[in-house]
């Protein structure tokens, strides 16, 4: 995605992963990052994600896509609402709000270890009727650039917990922090069924830009795609609130219905 700063949040969230054994891997920096709106693909060599020693006695998943989704299944003027790096306590509840009050739905992009600290937040987003998309454990935006082994825990041990928090709901998403996709990650998340996600509009709301500029960003971008970056963790966001307050009715007003990312 896009750079994230905040150094209390970034303690935050290591100190979440040290707390799990399990997660050795998450030990990552939260660190500062810069993205495409297709996501970074590195060319290294694809190996069989059957291979690892994540996989398991689970039943099957559907087979999805690996290459990376943009378009909405609403069509050609359809939009996805996609929020990043929560749930949080503070900001998601709101963002739920506010999404039930403008009657849309979104697709929520959630790290691991967030999850797996707020799991009824992640039940609250279920039970709304927004979709669920793996953002790894950590966060870490280098994830192209560390082994095959090493994305492949962060995929799978993420994917775990957000199911597990959920009650039972798989994400149906992989989004690479940063959009630090590779081919071996997009293919491996598509064989437990997450489509790589990316983003068309990136608002930067994460930079606290100003409520007109996210909303500007929005405005003048939209022709590039449907799918719309937002995030409800990661920092304050009440102007991430208050831009989607007026961001959703006036797509509304330009025709635009909202949806979910194609699978």
């Amino acid at each position: 995605m896009a750079k994230h700063k905040g150094r209390a949040w970034h303690s935050r969230l290591l100190a979440a992963a040290l707390g799990v054994t399990a997660l050795a891997a998450a030990t990552s920096v939260w660190t500062a990052q810069a993205g495409t709106a297709d996501g970074k693909q590195s060319p290294a060599p694809i190996s069989s994600p059957s291979a690892s020693h994540h996989d398991d006695d689970r039943p099957a998943t559907e087979k999805v896509a690996e290459d990376i989704a943009h378009a909405s299944d609403q069509g050609a003027r359809g939009v996805n609402i996609t929020i990043d790096d929560g749930p949080d306590p503070t900001w998601t509840p709101q963002v739920l709000q506010l999404l039930k009050d403008k009657g849309v739905k979104a697709t929520f992009c959630m790290v691991g270890t967030q999850a797996q600290a707020y799991p009824n937040l992640v039940k609250d987003v279920v039970a709304a009727g927004h979709r669920l998309c793996n953002h790894t454990v950590s966060h870490d935006v280098t994830m192209d650039k560390k082994s095959e082994a090493y994305q492949t825990k962060e995929i799978l041990d993420a994917e775990r917990m957000i199911t597990k928090a959920s009650g039972g709901v798989r994400p149906q998403y992989y989004r690479a922090p940063g959009g630090a996709f590779t081919p071996f990650s997009r293919k491996l998340a598509a064989s437990h069924g997450m489509r790589p996600l990316g983003w068309n509009v990136d608002t930067k709301d994460f930079e606290h830009p100003g409520v007109d500029a996210i909303v500007a960003t929005v405005k003048s971008e939209i022709s590039n795609g449907p799918t719309v970056l937002f995030h409800d963790a990661g920092g304050e966001r009440s102007q991430t609130l208050a831009a989607l307050g007026q961001v959703l009715p006036w797509l509304r007003e330009q025709g635009y219905s909202f949806g979910f990312p194609v699978r």
